[in-house]
């Protein structure tokens, strides 16, 4: 790997780990999940589309794809950014990031029951089941003192949500041109779900820290941060740009603990290793069959390794670059 794109890596994983810190400043300092959701989005919008507008790229013309990119935006964006916000509220954010993790499971899981992955194999089977044993250990139900709330489950609907999103954009929106286009169009249309909200968002007690933490949220965390990802896959290849996404929870938990003073105890972490150990299992290569586009098997492998994501869009975890986005 070149030492640009070693650093453009390196970049990526840290502002995309960094989205749960910039939530639970914003929460923390006076804006509410609505607000804090609606401006991301607006935000990332803007970012997009200043980048858009640098590459040359337009946004698209055809109904039948904004119609697409209608119902990509609800589930890749506007249902897991709110979820994330309305998570947060009572989850610590390094927790967010290790659950979040969870988004590759949960896209084997609906691709098998879709019918569009390959059978259960005994390695990805095995991963799988994993996966979901690092999640129920870090849930801990069996404990008093376990993670099992509503904030969290907030926060695993999040990542299930962003598994449909990939599954659905596989499908629909494959082989596109202008990727950051598309992407701006796309998260424009997450600004259009999200404001719907507004009539819940509370009044607006902000201090400048949340202020400052939700326009780094929607500026670098999610609208540069595509721009990023599309780099590295362009650079490296999708595989490379899908190891970013292992390093997510990592640095959600480091970032927690360093500036929120996050005790993060021995279950949470083995129960993040057992969730990477069981997504690495799963990340068997597919045999290509006739159709399948490179874009169309980026859209799991390129946010949690994701997102998104789509960066911004889902950048963020971007079509064909999907990492989830915190």
């Amino acid at each position: 790997m070149s030492p640009a794109s070693t650093l453009r890596m390196a970049m990526l994983a840290l502002l995309w780990g960094s989205g749960f810190l910039w939530i639970k400043l914003a929460l923390n300092h006076g804006l509410s999940p609505t607000q804090i959701t609606v401006a991301r989005c607006a935000l990332g919008t803007a970012t997009l589309l200043a980048l858009a507008l640098a590459a040359g790229q337009r946004l698209p013309r055809s109904l039948a794809t904004w119609g697409h990119l209608t119902v990509a935006a609800l589930f890749c964006n506007a249902v897991p950014f709110a979820l994330f916000a309305l998570g947060e509220q009572t989850v610590d954010s390094g927790v967010a990031g290790v659950l979040n993790a969870t988004t590759p499971l949960w896209s084997l899981l609906v691709g098998v029951l879709l019918g569009t992955d390959r059978a259960l194999r005994p390695r990805r089977l095995t991963g799988l089941l994993l996966g979901f044993a690092g999640t129920l250990l870090i849930f801990a139900p069996w404990h008093q003192e376990g993670l099992l709330t509503w904030g969290a489950l907030a926060l695993l609907a999040a990542a299930a949500s962003y598994a449909v999103a990939f599954a659905y954009m596989a499908r629909h929106l494959t082989d596109r041109q202008a990727p950051i286009a598309m992407s701006t169009a796309q998260l424009l249309m997450a600004t259009g779900w999200t404001t719907l909200a507004l009539p819940t968002a509370g009044p607006l007690h902000a201090d400048l820290t949340g202020v400052l933490a939700v326009i780094t949220l929607g500026v670098l965390g999610t609208g540069v941060t595509f721009y990023l990802n599309y780099r590295l896959i362009a650079d490296e290849g999708p595989t490379t740009a899908a190891t970013t996404g292992y390093l997510l929870p990592v640095i959600s938990v480091a970032l927690g603990a360093l500036f929120l003073d996050e005790n993060v105890g021995p279950r949470v972490w083995a129960g993040m290793v057992v969730v990477l150990a069981g997504v690495a299992l799963t990340r068997g290569k597919s045999p290509r069959t006739p159709g399948t586009s490179r874009t169309a098997r980026t859209v799991e492998t390129a946010r949690t390794a994701e997102g998104r994501d789509r960066a911004g869009a889902g950048a963020g975890r971007g079509g064909a670059e999907s990492q989830p986005l915190a």
